[in-house]
């Protein structure tokens, strides 16, 4: 699959100093998608192809990874991340939009939910991190390293890359990893690291309760690969929210069962 050309329209929107690119197919009520580490807006294309009849999908590649250019000192803070999605729908104009987030992108979707919830019409929640109390795994333990992440980053191949994607989710098309092995530059390596030096798990305190406080009243659902290496099933109940388990896929399910994620994504945004 071309999984570029899975969306018809490409263009770059200034956010404050971040030059961020935008993928964007179909018309509808806007979808907003938010990927995570280490992909692109790309890790969405087998969901917008079911989507993009009913939805007006816009995934942007976040600060710093695809073709999104984000300075040094971008702040890695949760107000900031979700200062960022907010000034993003402000520069497509959108004053509201369903939001589907993943891993890093959760952190920024959750974030931007709990400052300003008015503005997300629905809420759906794939595999992340919310909370201080999760445990780190094994590669963001040494991400978070100085020296020796950097020095992982150095000597990644292709081999090594794919082979950890598709640990993640062994049901992920091979060609995605390796489509994503190539996304993977000098830049969004060191954007990774940035991330994940910022953000220690501590930093979560408070942020947990005033999201499910904040998004209580929103349609929101939860869908969850049960086997995902890097975060326990039991999380995905602590997001207030419904779950839907797919229990034979990994971290990444919209790779995995992309027809069944749209079908749940698109379901709880007609419920609005």
């Amino acid at each position: 699959m071309d999984f570029e050309h899975a969306f018809t329209e490409h263009r770059t929107v200034q956010v404050g100093r971040v030059e961020v690119h935008v993928a964007e197919v179909g018309a509808g009520p806007p979808l907003v998608l938010l990927h995570g580490n280490p992909d692109t807006h790309a890790v969405w294309s087998t969901t917008v192809a079911d989507l993009a009849t009913r939805h007006r999908c816009i995934a942007p590649d976040l600060p710093g990874f695809g073709r999104s250019v984000a300075p040094a000192d971008f702040d890695w803070s949760l107000e900031s991340q979700g200062r960022f999605v907010g000034d993003l729908l402000g520069a497509l104009e959108l004053e509201r939009a369903h939001l589907a987030i993943h891993d890093i992108g959760g952190e920024f979707g959750l974030a931007f939910a709990t400052l300003e919830p008015a503005r997300v019409q629905s809420l759906t929640i794939f595999n992340m991190n919310f909370f201080a109390d999760a445990k780190w795994h094994f590669w963001a333990h040494v991400w978070r390293t100085r020296v020796l992440g950097e020095i992982a980053m150095a000597v990644v191949n292709r081999p090594m890359f794919v082979r950890e994607l598709l640990r993640g989710s062994p049901g992920m098309p091979r060609d995605y990893a390796r489509h994503a092995y190539r996304q993977f530059s000098r830049a969004t390596k060191r954007t990774v690291l940035r991330w994940y030096r910022a953000m220690d798990l501590d930093v979560h305190v408070g942020w947990d309760d005033r999201m499910r406080a904040a998004t209580a009243a929103l349609p929101k659902q939860v869908i969850w690969g049960d086997a995902d290496p890097f975060l326990p099933p039991t999380t995905a109940a602590r997001f207030g929210a419904e779950v839907h388990r797919l229990a034979e896929c990994g971290h990444w399910a919209m790779l995995e069962q992309p027809s069944r994620c749209a079908e749940l994504i698109a379901a709880l945004a007609a419920r609005v």
